[in-house]
């Protein structure tokens, strides 16, 4: 398990154009329309397998769900190579969510080009938007990570959801996530 952080995309930066499958339901999922009019939008880069993600998942979730009782509008995205990673794939995608009861839904970006337009470097990458879809947040849950020894609270982020919703800036001093890297696909040669 190598340790990989987020690329720290600038603060500022416009939320980016967002069409993709909710691998739950199999429907298109169009980002902006779901942002419209909410406080601010949570995107979450995860898989089912990361073993950062899996140390941090519960309280990830339960503070997407905080979030939305907030007013945000939260989408988890999976941009892993399903290819080589089939337990990231989308059967295991809705399986996970809907066994963990998620409100939000869990995205797959098949092509890999969502997590190229916000850099996404690892699993979990984390993305706040204010309610003018600007970036306001990019970085760690909190300090905890697997065999640390911290607990998982989810500080970071749930200090920057509760700014946010409150129509505030929340802190500059921002961490980098850290966690397994994005699987690319390979390139694979041509028919």
């Amino acid at each position: 398990m190598a340790d990989t952080p987020s690329s720290m995309l600038p603060v500022g930066t416009p939320l980016p154009p967002i069409r993709l499958t909710n691998a739950v339901n199999g429907e298109v999922v169009d980002v902006g329309a779901l942002a419209a009019g909410k406080r601010g939008t949570l995107v979450m880069f995860i898989c089912n397998h990361c073993p950062f993600v899996v140390h941090l998942l519960r309280e990830l979730v339960a503070a997407a769900h905080e979030a939305e009782r907030l007013g945000l509008a939260v989408v988890a995205i999976n941009s892993n190579d399903a290819q080589s990673y089939p337990q990231d794939g989308p059967d295991a995608m809705a399986r996970l969510a809907a066994e963990e009861k998620w409100r939000f839904p869990f995205l797959f970006d098949e092509t890999q080009d969502v997590a190229r337009v916000f850099r996404a470097e690892c699993t979990p990458d984390l993305y706040l938007f204010d309610a003018r879809g600007k970036l306001a947040y990019r970085g760690q849950f909190d300090d905890s990570r697997p065999a640390n020894g911290k607990p998982v609270t989810g500080r970071d982020l749930r200090a920057a959801i509760a700014a946010v919703a409150a129509g505030h800036a929340p802190a500059p001093d921002q961490k980098p996530s850290v966690g397994c890297s994005i699987k690319w696909r390979a390139k694979r040669p041509r028919a």
